[in-house]
């Protein structure tokens, strides 16, 4: 990993993994619980590297610019039922 994957594209979603994985692993020093370190370590391990729970951009859908013109003529026969 470089420098500048690390010293880049810090959005809401990166700052917000830090401060949560700061807090919790204030709050598992405190009461030293293992269990919240284990989770303030994931968080603050996603915030370093910039990935997310599907890794980077895993869960981004693809974008695509194509236009389809393939329009058909879609022809119905209506179907009457006898009531009796």
């Amino acid at each position: 990993m470089n420098t500048q994957t690390l010293l880049t594209g810090w959005g809401f979603m990166r700052l917000f993994r830090l401060a949560m994985g700061m807090i919790m692993a204030i709050q598992a020093f405190q009461t030293h619980d293992s269990a919240i370190g284990f989770i303030s370590a994931f968080f603050l391990f996603q915030a370093i590297t910039n990935t997310g729970c599907c890794g980077s951009a895993g869960c981004a859908v693809p974008v695509t610019n194509k236009k389809t013109d393939n329009a058909e003529d879609i022809s119905f026969e209506e179907i009457r039922s006898e009531e009796k």
